[in-house]
């Protein structure tokens, strides 16, 4: 399906209105997994232009996607990835899970931004950072579609690594599903139980009679609203 390429819009509506030279493009990837990190990349891109075929990464065939990013690479002005692990997001919440992701993006830049554009509609950054919140930011902004990119490849990769190296993770085929709820994933789960990579807190254990007891209970944050922790959190519906 065609699809109109990003641009420096943003990037340079906020140079204009607040002056910002170094404006980061941040994105995730792992939301709705139920097992692995969620990964989080920034990407400052100057105003140059874009790759050819760059945009959001779901977009983009996994071989295509592989190629961009290696381009990409040698492409953007900096990029730093962060994650948050499995236990950091059952013991806090998916929410501050990805600030402390992107937290680690961020102050991984040799640079740091003047200003940052997040994907979406929710700033779960917050102070200090200026943040620019864009709705299908990835497909429209530069820098984010280049961030959705490298934090995609980069995940897959060490999803496939866990499968490929990981015993507990055999039969799971995180190589193709990348911890999300495909239908050999959720085989897997109610036969072997869930791994060390899976995410305890989660609403798919509810499903599960014989691994069940293992769920972790955490009570939210006060600052953090049930909207926000459900989202991306997908049942086990066979």
């Amino acid at each position: 399906m065609p699809y109109e390429p990003p641009t420096h819009t943003v990037e340079r509506s906020l140079r204009a209105t607040t002056g910002a030279r170094i404006i980061a493009g941040v994105d995730e990837v792992g939301r709705g997994a139920w097992a692995g990190p969620v990964t989080v990349c920034a990407a400052v891109t100057g105003l140059r232009r874009a790759p050819v075929g760059l945009t959001d990464s779901k977009l983009i065939t996994p071989g295509r996607r592989a190629d961009m990013a290696r381009e990409l690479r040698s492409w953007v002005t900096a990029h730093a990835i962060g994650h948050a692990s499995p236990e950091e997001i059952d013991d806090h919440g998916m929410t501050a899970a990805l600030r402390l992701a992107a937290e680690r993006a961020l102050n991984a830049l040799p640079v740091r931004p003047d200003a940052v554009i997040l994907d979406g509609k929710h700033d779960y950054l917050g102070t200090p950072w200026q943040v620019r919140t864009v709705i299908k930011g990835d497909t429209s902004c530069v820098s984010v579609a280049a961030a959705s990119v490298l934090a995609k490849v980069r995940r897959d990769a060490i999803m496939a690594e866990l499968g490929a190296r990981s015993e507990e993770c055999d039969g799971f085929a995180f190589h193709d599903n990348a911890g999300y709820p495909s239908p050999v994933h959720k085989a897997a789960l109610a036969e072997r139980g869930p791994t060390s990579h899976h995410r305890m807190s989660w609403a798919y254990l509810d499903a599960l009679p014989r691994w069940r007891h293992l769920k972790k209970i955490r009570l939210p944050a006060e600052a953090e609203s049930p909207e926000s922790e459900s989202e991306g959190q997908l049942g086990f519906d066979f």
